[in-house]
Parts: structure tokens; sequence; C-alpha cells
């Protein structure tokens, strides 16, 4: 059984580590230089981040569970600017992570509808997200979600630019 559930401070260390965990199964092939992907996992999935992150209102983190495992997670940011989108009501989908394993039971496609319906309930009308131009099989799914390629930015790991094509909805 699938489900989804709202992030509290207490739920810290499995963000983390599913942070570490799905970033480096789904980018960590991406990052030319391994020492470069561990600096990152460490500077930006540490205990400590993850706590400032979740205390920080304008963040909001979203477990998904199947049949009572942690296997993956969402984040937005409210209000979350890009110069490529207009709206004033817009979040940022800034993560949307599965385990590989589970990624085959289609636990993405329900995450995303939920963070979607939880994007409603805070009246935001426009939600906007990143992909590596490599990750195909990531721009495959926004597309198919009717998410559409409004303009790019460069994504870093430790001052090395990763290009990304900047995906955005009306919800």
């Amino acid at each position: 059984m699938i489900k989804i559930k709202i992030a509290k401070e207490v739920d810290t260390e499995v963000l983390t580590l599913l942070g570490r965990l799905t970033f480096a199964e789904s980018h960590g092939h991406y990052i030319d230089d391994k020492n470069d992907l561990s600096k990152y996992l460490d500077e930006n999935f540490s205990v400590s981040k993850m706590k400032q992150k979740i205390k920080d209102p304008k963040n909001r983190f979203y477990i998904v569970y199947a049949d009572g495992l942690p296997v993956g997670y969402a984040k937005i940011v409210v209000n979350a600017k890009n110069e490529s989108v207009a709206s004033q009501n817009s979040c940022r989908l800034q993560r949307i992570f599965i385990l590989n394993d589970f990624i085959p039971l289609r636990i993405g496609q329900k995450l995303l509808n939920f963070v979607e319906e939880k994007a409603k309930e805070l009246l935001l009308d426009t939600m906007w997200l990143s992909v590596y131009i490599k990750n195909k099989r990531a721009i495959r799914f926004y597309e198919r979600n009717e998410f559409e390629n409004i303009g790019e930015l460069n994504f870093l790991v430790n001052g090395k630019a990763y290009e990304n094509i900047v995906f955005s909805k009306k919800i």
C-alpha cells in the first residue's frame, strides 16, 4: 500500500537518508568527479542542513511510503521565483525522488499528483521545476504530466555547471 505524509522535524533523519540515496541514484552517474558528488551530498544532505530546511516555512516536504517503508520524497518551495515564470503564486518542485527499486510501481506519479493537490490547497497556481538535460526519463515524465519547457538554468555541483531545462505547469 502507498501512503504519503507531510514530513515533520521528527522525520529529519529519514529525509536526509532518502535525499542522499535518491540523489546519488538519480544523478550520481552524471557527476563527472565523484569527489564533487560526495562533497555535494555532504553539504546538502546532512541532518543539520535538513533540519534547517524542514523548519523553513517556505519549504514543504512529503514522504512516500510503500508497505510502511520510506521510498521517496518530494519538496516544494512556496513562492519560489524564476525569471521565466510570470505567476506570483508559484512554487518550485525542488525535489521529487523515488528509490530506483520502487520506480516501476509508479509511485512518482502518485507523489506528483499529491504534491500538485497540496500546492492548490496553498492557493498556488503554477508549479515549476528544473531537470538535467541528460535525464531523459525525468523529462519524459514531466512532459507526460503537461509541464512545458520554458527556459533553462545551471545547476551547480561544487562550482561545475550542469545545464537544466526549466519546466512549468498551471495547476
